[in-house]
């Protein structure tokens, strides 16, 4: 006979499925986001065992057939969330079919390092491996500054801001910059690098990479919601091709993010694809799309891969897009005005108060 702690665990997937749909700001919900596909995992096998009681005992128990609709429950809510960005769905940005050698491309190489990690070697040797026309690198410090110094001696112009409290920043391009700023969005000490850069055709692309904070169960996440979204809005206002990068301390499937992407109108280059789960690159069972890229229409997809294990908690991510005008690709949903209205809230909120960023004491 099925026991209770089938039951239990059930119900335990089907409150985790549940508590991410609740509409507040606040680490306690939003970090159930994180876990859909161990929470999926969870739901099959807790599913499996109650079936096979079913099998075993007839007529079947109530405590059996709770156990069986718990789980049916929990797994349909979290395949909902997490089937868009599996191959059997209709991909956002379209595959590039042309000649890369005859249309103008971008190659981006992101990754956050982890601060105490000191295997400078395996960043250095991919920057040389991969060669991308621009790389990012997120908790960089003074000695992550020091040793990517001359991997990246052949790029054009670095825009750094290397600091000790996990928030450091370098942007680095093989191309032209036209324009670059660092911007403290909502928190003078989370640094976001806002650059135009110069393709060799003569077109500018706009690029934003930022690392807002991770939520934490015990406090809101009004302030990486916020700067994210605030981003979303400068993408809105932006006409020409535009890329936004860097470790969003959020999955891909989040209330967040899908906000994010009505608001920007950019694209998801997983979705239809892969998950491409970027953390944690230590423990196989415990990871999920940490690290992103967004763009908009006017590119499409040449690869899409992460990078092997470079002694950091994050793979790093290389993207190479198309700037081919990008007229098959799909389009997201449109922003409502309560995602307007909300954005402008939560902005409103985090710019009304002066606080320390999560995790300046982890490292």
């Amino acid at each position: 006979m099925i026991s209770a702690v089938v039951v239990t665990i059930a119900g335990i997937c089907l409150l985790a499925s549940f508590l991410p749909l609740v509409p507040i700001a606040h680490g306690f919900f939003r970090s159930f986001d994180f876990c859909r596909l161990q929470v999926i995992t969870l739901s099959a096998a807790t599913l499996v065992a109650a079936l096979i009681d079913l099998y075993i005992v007839w007529p079947p128990t109530i405590l059996a057939m709770t156990a069986v609709g718990m789980a049916i429950a929990a797994l349909v809510i979290q395949t909902i969330h997490v089937l868009p960005f599996t191959p059997v769905m209709k991909k956002q940005t379209m595959h590039f079919r042309g000649d890369p050698e005859k249309t103008p491309t971008l190659s981006i190489l992101t990754s956050n390092v982890k601060q105490a990690n000191t295997d400078y070697s395996a960043v250095t040797d991919l920057i040389a491996e991969k060669k991308p026309d621009i790389a990012v690198f997120m908790e960089t410090d003074e000695g992550w500054a020091k040793a990517l110094r001359p991997a990246l001696s052949d790029f054009r112009e670095i825009v750094d801001y290397p600091q000790d409290n996990t928030y450091g920043i370098i942007f680095a391009s093989r191309l032209p910059v036209k324009t670059h700023k660092i911007e403290f969005l909502l928190n003078k000490e989370v640094p976001s690098v806002f650059v135009t850069v110069t393709l060799p055709e003569g077109r500018d692309v706009r690029v934003v990479a930022l690392h807002p904070e991770p939520p934490l169960p015990v406090r809101d996440t009004v302030g990486r919601d916020a700067e994210i979204l605030l981003v979303a809005e400068v993408a809105r206002d932006e006409d020409g091709p535009m890329i936004v990068t860097g470790d969003l301390n959020d999955v891909a499937w989040s209330r967040t993010t899908r906000r994010f992407l009505r608001i920007s109108r950019l694209l998801d280059p997983r979705q239809g694809r892969g998950l491409y789960n970027s953390f944690d690159a230590r423990y196989w069972f415990l990871r999920w799309p940490l690290d992103h890229i967004f763009h908009s229409r006017h590119f499409q997809l040449i690869e899409i891969e992460r990078q092997p294990f470079v002694g950091s908690d994050h793979f790093p991510m290389y993207y190479r897009f198309a700037l081919s005008g990008g007229e098959r690709n799909g389009h997201p949903p449109d922003a409502t005005e309560a995602d307007i209205e909300e954005t402008e809230e939560l902005v409103a909120e985090e710019k009304s108060r002066d606080r320390p960023p999560v995790g300046t004491d982890w490292e």
